[in-house]
């Protein structure tokens, strides 16, 4: 039997071009304060960028650091000053649709900053994928797994509160892999820290540990080794160069693991090469954006270095991209880290992440397939309407 078919409508020539960039920082409470050897957060604070384009459709992406200035160069608020003053010029007036070529374009006239082209570039993607119909993963050279297990960082100091926070964790079915943030105590206390710890979650859960660059290398070898008889399965970036990283690895009986020493595929090539690391923390503003993720994870796989998918305690935006990304490597051995909105005590998304049984569920809707609440964001923007809302004895 003949089939007939409708031709195919002619397409326009003109593509979309981005019309407009607007920047906000929000100001989010998180459930307890989040101690690390640089800094101890009492909040998070994210800065968002909407990219309007001009068939309609608006992109969201987020950028935020760990503990502000103290985790390096940029912060959220400088983030929004460079995107509303160095980037937006750049990129209104050009087309929304070739996004590594605009990025190209960006990289150009912005040095550096790639926590703020992260978050650009994460808008021009939820742009696109919404444009075309499909998940931002499928843009990023299509997903290979739909859920990401997720790791619980302790980071309250307190070795009781911990062990409790692990306890409750593992009775919600949240999760069984948990990462202690140590380096601000002497090196001993930590490591007594840590092996208490482990010694009550027994074989019920894996501990790692991160130093964030707190120890000298003498330190690290024997902490690491220390760590080890504790059971701890993995060590996290404990020194600041990757010569020194170099020299401890594979000395032990843990996995050593870089985070800070990579910022982008430059670097991760340049670990790659002296073989300075076991497993390669793959952090998407770290790395300046996910195309540039993906290159990190590339150079890992072909040097045989494990990956981890890492959170800079990413808000929900933040961490849907990282998501999306991560669901495209080829191994994600060591699993992932978004636990970042499960740390904040209000949501911004008109439907949540979806964590359950110890994994995330990677969003399946064209773009992010995430969905900004609008109300709560003005709501929690930094001098919006929770600034000019005053209760009854000071309250907001």
């Amino acid at each position: 039997m003949n089939k007939s078919f409708a031709p195919l409508a002619p397409t326009s020539d003109i593509r979309p071009v981005v019309s407009r960039v607007e920047t906000v920082i929000v100001d989010l409470p998180t459930i307890r304060p989040h101690k690390l050897s640089v800094a101890t957060m009492n909040g998070q604070v994210l800065m968002l960028v909407r990219v309007h384009c001009s068939d309609g459709i608006v992109g969201i992406g987020e950028g935020t650091t760990i503990g502000g200035l103290a985790y390096g160069g940029e912060s959220p608020e400088s983030m929004k000053t460079n995107i509303d003053t160095w980037f937006a010029p750049v990129m209104v007036g050009q087309d929304a649709t070739q996004v590594q070529a605009l990025m190209a374009r960006i990289g150009g006239m912005v040095r550096e900053n790639r926590f703020a082209k992260s978050a650009v570039e994460t808008a021009l993607l939820d742009a696109q994928g919404k444009r075309v119909g499909l998940p931002v993963s499928e843009l990023l050279g299509g997903r290979r797994r739909d859920r990401l297990p997720v790791a619980w960082t302790l980071a309250s100091g307190d070795t009781a509160r911990d062990i409790a926070e692990a306890e409750r964790m593992l009775d919600l079915r949240r999760h069984r892999v948990f990462k202690l943030k140590i380096g601000a105590r002497g090196v001993r206390d930590d490591i007594a820290h840590v092996a208490a710890i482990k010694a009550a979650l027994g074989d019920r859960a894996a501990v790692r540990v991160d130093v964030n660059m707190a120890w000298s290398e003498g330190e690290a070898a024997f902490g690491m080794a220390a760590l080890a008889d504790a059971g701890c399965e993995l060590v996290e970036q404990p020194v600041a160069s990757t010569a020194a990283l170099t020299r401890l690895v594979r000395r032990f009986p843990v996995a050593l693991m870089a985070d800070e020493s990579l910022t982008g595929p430059e670097s991760a090539f340049e670990i790659a090469r002296v073989q300075g690391a076991d497993v390669f923390a793959v952090k998407l503003e770290q790395s300046g954006g996910a195309f540039n993720a993906l290159r990190v994870a590339a150079i890992a796989e072909a040097a045989g270095i494990g990956l981890y998918g890492g959170t800079m305690l990413e808000g929900a935006v933040g961490t849907a991209i990282s998501a999306h990304a991560f669901s495209t490597f080829a191994n994600l051995q060591w699993g992932t880290e978004l636990f970042g909105p499960l740390l904040l005590t209000e949501e911004i998304l008109a439907e949540p992440l979806d964590y359950g049984d110890f994994e995330l569920t990677v969003p399946r809707g064209p773009g992010l397939g995430v969905t900004l609440d609008e109300d709560r964001v003005a709501f929690f923007a930094r001098d919006g309407i929770r600034k000019t809302i005053s209760l009854p004895g000071g309250k907001v």
